[in-house]
């Protein structure tokens, strides 16, 4: 831990130099960032020696856990062979080419390429350019439209906020840009009134069908979504959703586009989202799990069906770090790491059906919450006023944050979003932490209800 200069110290600089992502600064700056130091496994330790369970993976991204010392060494490794190089001017190099053979393994059929990006917002700001460009690459330059949905999250960057659904975004920066349309988000407990999930999942998905016969076939160039909606509120779409938006993109010929950015490299129990919900689609995006964070790196997945148009002559477009080859080389091991050790099928057998009991037991019946749900390492519920009707507060983006900063007293990593808690710690979480896990989110919603008298 970093002995340089004292917590209050380490606060002070930071109020007076960082600018913190999606932060009201002032707010922050006057109670003092907390200063994490450390990260070993699941867990965290703050400049003031706290042990924290992350709960978050990061930012969705430690998949294999902190303190992993072979992703050290490939990169020390490769930092003293090649650095850097781009792969511009018909170059390349041989960590970006073993990552681009290994995606090529894990991934679907069909997936036999990759570009490279630095996020996934930069990922989903390719898918833009790579839509256009295939379709005009097929004469067909007015299929430009691209269909999302209602608080989808895709990054934010111009291009990624506009494809994601969040207004508090898009009233920043004057947002969406033109030919990006938002439909319903699959949201049974939100939307579903009194359907069945599984009526309510086919209602939500053919809202993608009546946009697309409103904008025309001939102008509609694709639809982005991702498995499970992650930064929205881990929105766990009905079991029919997805075979039915499946349907509809190939009736009418538009590409599929799943953003995996959260849902891939093991987070929903299998290698992709798509595969979790069996649907074939035409593009990619990846970032976070690829390399469990430890340097920034991110791509798209393009199926042969659409490199074959790209690869017909230049595709405009590229990063100075697009394959960096020490993110490269990293994000490489890292998925051998998650084969060599069999991670994502021993959590699914091992873990994850522990870890779900646990989590349904200590709050299905919870006076103060509903909607519980499970979906690999993918936690969440939400905060409810009345149970038996679905009646949610008025005020429940306040409570929940509110919620969340018992969560971090008490040296627990949950996220807020809208009026659910949220959860998605590191896939190499044992059964003994997953007993740990839980007993601290019980305890802090506890304390939030008897905060609230509901207790």
């Amino acid at each position: 831990m970093s002995t340089t200069h004292t917590t209050r110290e380490w606060q002070a600089m930071d109020a007076a130099h960082h600018l913190h992502p999606f932060s009201d600064m002032d707010g922050l700056n006057r109670h003092g960032s907390r200063v994490i130091v450390k990260g070993e496994g699941v867990y965290l330790w703050d400049s003031e020696g706290n042990k924290l369970f992350d709960g978050m993976s990061g930012l969705w991204c430690v998949n294999v856990g902190y303190g992993r010392k072979e992703l050290a060494d490939a990169a020390y490794r490769q930092m003293q062979e090649l650095p850097f190089y781009n792969t511009f001017f018909k170059t390349t190099h041989p960590p970006v080419v073993e990552l681009s053979q290994l995606l090529s393994e894990v991934a679907p059929e069909g997936f036999n390429h990759v570009f490279y990006t630095n996020s996934g917002s930069e990922g989903n700001d390719t898918v833009i350019r790579m839509v256009r460009h295939y379709w005009a690459s097929l004469g067909q330059p007015n299929k430009k439209t691209i269909i999302s949905r209602i608080n989808g999250y895709h990054g934010s960057t111009i291009g990624g906020a506009s494809l994601g659904g969040m207004d508090y975004m898009h009233q920043q920066g004057d947002l969406p840009i033109p030919g990006i349309v938002h439909i319903e988000q699959p949201y049974w407990y939100a939307n579903g009134g009194d359907l069945s999930p599984e009526e309510y999942g086919l209602k939500a998905a053919r809202e993608l069908e009546k946009k697309i016969l409103e904008l025309g076939v001939e102008n509609v160039a694709a639809f982005i979504g991702e498995p499970v909606q992650g930064a929205g509120g881990i929105i766990i779409p009905p079991t029919t959703y997805w075979p039915e938006i499946q349907r509809i993109c190939d009736q009418y010929g538009i590409l599929l586009i799943a953003d995996e950015v959260i849902c891939g490299f093991g987070r929903t129990g299998h290698w992709f989202g798509s595969q979790y919900y069996g649907i074939k689609p035409h593009l990619m995006t990846i970032a976070k799990g690829l390399s469990s964070g430890y340097l920034p790196i991110g791509g798209v997945l393009v199926h042969d069906e659409v490199a074959k148009v790209l690869k017909q002559g230049d595709f405009n477009h590229g990063f100075t770090y697009s394959g960096h080859p020490v993110a490269a080389a990293v994000a490489a091991e890292n998925i051998r790491i998650l084969q060599r050790e069999n991670i994502i099928e021993r959590m699914n057998s091992e873990v994850v059906p522990y870890a779900h009991q646990l989590w349904h037991d200590a709050f299905d019946h919870h006076p103060l919450v509903d909607d519980v749900r499970t979906l690999g390492f993918f936690f969440a519920l939400t905060l409810v006023e009345d149970k038996s009707t679905r009646k949610r507060f008025a005020n429940g983006g306040e409570l929940a944050l509110r919620c969340r900063d018992i969560c971090f007293r008490n040296n627990l990593v949950m996220r807020a979003t809208g009026d659910s808690m949220i959860s998605a710690p590191p896939l190499v979480m044992t059964r003994s932490e997953a007993e740990e896990f839980v007993s601290l989110a019980k305890k802090c919603i506890d304390e939030f209800a008897r905060e609230l008298g509901r207790l």
